[in-house]
């Protein structure tokens, strides 16, 4: 159970660190928002930012975890078309960034297998015991 809230955490400092970046070195984000989606991609970039940070918190908190990890792993699978604009934009860079941009995209199966554990841990952790 120790190890189990271990990970919690650190899944929510994962995503509060990811958040906290989207409004304190906002370009780079911008620059990997899809042209498709309609606004500026730094109302996207301020709304993505504010997602992670809203569910770092509710991972922080065991009553809230589940529910939380469980938007984790939405919010992972729905930034993937920004992983994949990025390895896009990026596939003339040098070899060592190009290496960054296509590594971000397996990486999301595991964050979203990671927030998806939590949530199953989480589930059991607050399921009610039976009384004999």
């Amino acid at each position: 159970m120790a190890d189990t809230a271990r990970s919690a955490r650190l899944l929510a400092k994962l995503l509060a660190g990811a958040g906290a970046a989207h409004f304190l070195v906002p370009k780079p984000f911008d620059a990997m928002v899809p042209r498709r989606l309609p606004g500026t991609p730094r109302t996207w970039t301020y709304a993505s930012g504010a997602a992670e940070l809203a569910v770092a918190a509710a991972i922080a908190l065991p009553r809230t975890r589940r529910v939380g990890a469980l938007a984790a792993a939405g919010l992972f699978a729905a930034v993937f078309p920004a992983n994949i604009k990025m390895a896009h934009d990026w596939r003339h860079r040098p070899a060592p960034l190009r290496a960054l941009a296509y590594g971000r995209l397996p990486a999301q199966a595991p964050l979203i297998g990671w927030a998806l554990h939590t949530a199953r841990a989480a589930s059991r952790e607050t399921a009610p015991t039976a009384q004999p």
